[in-house]
C-alpha cells in the first residue's frame, strides 16, 4: 500500500500577502493536518511550535517520551525544510511571547489544534481571550479524534451534548465521515529569531526506537500493520504474547499520524474483495478501538470538569486508597501474579504495554489493592510514552468502574483465569518475567496453588519470584462488599 500525500504544498514568495501562524502542538505532522489546513484559508502560513513549560515538565519525567517527543519535532521541522520553509520553536509560550511572534511575521490569524485534557484546555482558552484582546483572529479546530465531538453530539437523538455511553457513540461515530484533510498550503518566508529544537539533556540515556518519529515512518508502520499483522487483530489485543498489535498509540498522542489518515487506510484495506469474513471482523474491531479513543477524547471535551473527581458523581464519598504493602511491588512488577508483572515489566522496559496486560495489571491495583486509580494513572505516566491525558484518565476511570462504564459493578479481572486465558503457554510471560523463563511452558498457568508451589523455587541462584502479595479471590470479595454496602448507603445501585 502505497502512502500518499494528502497534502499539496508550496512555498509562497510573496511579501504582501495575507499571513497565518500555525502553532504546532500535538499535530506534528504536515499532511492530514486539520490545524494547518484551517490557517491555510487565513494566507500563507508561518509553521511555530512553542516548548511550553508544562509539556517539558511532563517529558522530564519520562525520558522515552522526551526523546519521542523531540524526535517528532525534529522530524517535522525536517520535513518543513524540505518544502523550503523553517519551524519557529519558542519557548515563551505566553499570549505575549505569542502576540510578539505574531505581529514580527506579519500575521493576523493564530491557529492551532485543540487539546483535550482540563488542564491545557484552560491554558488554551486563556490565549484564545488574551490573543483575541490583542485583535488577532483565532481559529481552534480538531485534529486528534478522527469525529469531532460536536460532529457526533449532533447527531444525537437524545437531548444533552456528549455521550456517556460507549456502544450508542460508536453506532453513531460509524455514520460520521472522517476523511483526511486536504489541502493546498503556500508557507510564508519569515526571516525569524527561532530558539534551538527541543533537545534531550542526555540523549543516551533513552531511545524510544531505531528510528526517530516521523510522519513517514508511522505512515510506513501503519502501512506495514494492515499489509497482514492487523488480519489477526481480534485476537492480537487479547493474547500478548501473540501477532502484533498496531502500536500506533505515541504516533497518535504527539499527532504524528492522524487517526483520519489511519482509517482511510483501514477503510482501503477492507475493499479487498478476497478477505475473509474473520479478516473484515478483525478490521472491524481495529477501526472500532480508534472509535473507543474517540469516545474517551470527546468525554474530555464535554465533561472537563471530571478528569480527577470521576465521571459518575454518584461514587463521590466512595473511600479509595492511596497505599498498601504491596504498592511498591505492583510497580516493580513483584505481586506474584505473572500476567501482572509481565505488564508491569514490559511498560518499564520498553515504555508501552499490551492492552491485555494493562487492563489486568489496571484491574489488580484498583481492586485486589484497592488503590486509587489516579495512582495507578500518575505511575504509568512515568514510563509510557504516549502522551494524552484524557485518554489516560478516561481508560482508568473505566477500569476504576467511576467512569463511563455503565456496569453495575465494577468488572474485577481474576489474573490467574487471564493468564490461562490470554498467555496459556507463558510466551508472554517469560519473555519478561524472566525468572519464569525456564520452567515448561505450561507451569506459570497453571492455577494459584499448583503453580505457586513451582514459581516460588529458587530459580537463577538465589533469585525467587515472590509469592502472591494478596489473595484475589478474597480481596475482590472484600472490594465488592464494601462497594455494595456503599451504594445501597447512598442509594446509587443502579
Amino acid at each position: 500500500m502505497k502512502a500518499t500525500s494528502l497534502t499539496s504544498l508550496r512555498t509562497s514568495k510573496a511579501s504582501k500577502t495575507p499571513r497565518s501562524l500555525h502553532l504546532f502542538g500535538r499535530d506534528l505532522r504536515l499532511d492530514d493536518n486539520a490545524g494547518l489546513a484551517e490557517a491555510a484559508r487565513f494566507g500563507d502560513v508561518v509553521p511555530a511550535h512553542l516548548v511550553e513549560a508544562e509539556l517539558l515538565e511532563r517529558a522530564d519525567r519520562n525520558p522515552r517520551r522526551a526523546a519521542y517527543y523531540c524526535g517528532a519535532v525534529s522530524s517535522l521541522a525536517g520535513a518543513l525544510e524540505t518544502r523550503g520553509a523553517r519551524l519557529i520553536v519558542r519557548s515563551d509560550a505566553s499570549p505575549d511571547g505569542i502576540a510578539r511572534l505574531a505581529t514580527d511575521a506579519g500575521a493576523t490569524t493564530v491557529t492551532w489544534a485543540s487539546a483535550y485534557d482540563a488542564a491545557t484546555l484552560a491554558r488554551q482558552r486563556a490565549r484564545r481571550s488574551a490573543l483575541e484582546a490583542r485583535g488577532f483572529a483565532v481559529a481552534v479546530v480538531h485534529d486528534a479524534p478522527a469525529v469531532a465531538p460536536e460532529e457526533t453530539a449532533a447527531a444525537r437523538s437524545a437531548r444533552g451534548h456528549g455521550y456517556r455511553a460507549l456502544v450508542p457513540f460508536v453506532t453513531t461515530w460509524a455514520t460520521q465521515p472522517r476523511r483526511p484533510v486536504a489541502a493546498r498550503i503556500a508557507f510564508a518566508r519569515a526571516s525569524l529569531y527561532s530558539d534551538p529544537l527541543p533537545a534531550l539533556a542526555a540523549p543516551a540515556v533513552a531511545s524510544a526506537g531505531t528510528e526517530a518519529p516521523s510522519e513517514r515512518a508511522a505512515v510506513a508502520g501503519l502501512d506495514a500493520f494492515l499489509g497482514g499483522p492487523v488480519l489477526q487483530y481480534a485476537s492480537a489485543r487479547d493474547v500478548p504474547g501473540g501477532a502484533p498489535t498496531a502500536r500506533i498509540s505515541a504516533a497518535l498522542s504527539f499527532g504524528v499520524i492522524a487517526a483520519r489518515t489511519v482509517l482511510a487506510r483501514v477503510d482501503e484495506r477492507a475493499r479487498d474483495p478476497f478477505l475473509l469474513t474473520e479478516e473484515r471482523l478483525a478490521l472491524g474491531a481495529f477501526a472500532r478501538a480508534l472509535a473507543r479513543r474517540d469516545f474517551f477524547l470527546q468525554l474530555a471535551w464535554f465533561y472537563e470538569d471530571a478528569p480527577d473527581r470521576g465521571l459518575q458523581a454518584r461514587m463521590d464519598g466512595f473511600a479509595l486508597g492511596t497505599d498498601h504493602p504491596a504498592l511498591a511491588a505492583w510497580r516493580a512488577g513483584r505481586t506474584g501474579y505473572p500476567l501482572v508483572d509481565a505488564g508491569m515489566r514490559e511498560l518499564r522496559a520498553t515504555g508501552w504495554m499490551h492492552p491485555r496486560a494493562r487492563l489486568v495489571a489496571a484491574s489488580f491495583l484498583c481492586f485486589d489493592l484497592a488503590v486509587d486509580w489516579r495512582i495507578g494513572r500518575d505511575a504509568w505516566d512515568d514510563d509510557l510514552i504516549e502522551d494524552e491525558p484524557a485518554l489516560a484518565n478516561g481508560n482508568w476511570q473505566w477500569v476504576a468502574g467511576i467512569g463511563a462504564d455503565l456496569a453495575q459493578f465494577p468488572r474485577i479481572y481474576n489474573p490467574h483465569k487471564q493468564l490461562r486465558t490470554y498467555d496459556p503457554l507463558g510466551t508472554y510471560v517469560k519473555k519478561y518475567v524472566t525468572e519464569l523463563s525456564g520452567l515448561p511452558d505450561v507451569a506459570p498457568a497453571n492455577g494459584p496453588a499448583s503453580a505457586q508451589r513451582q514459581l516460588s523455587l529458587a530459580l537463577f541462584d538465589d533469585r525467587r519470584y515472590p509469592a502472591p502479595v494478596v489473595e484475589h479471590a478474597g480481596a475482590a470479595r472484600a472490594y465488592l462488599a464494601r462497594y455494595a454496602a456503599f451504594s445501597r448507603a447512598n442509594g446509587t445501585t443502579r
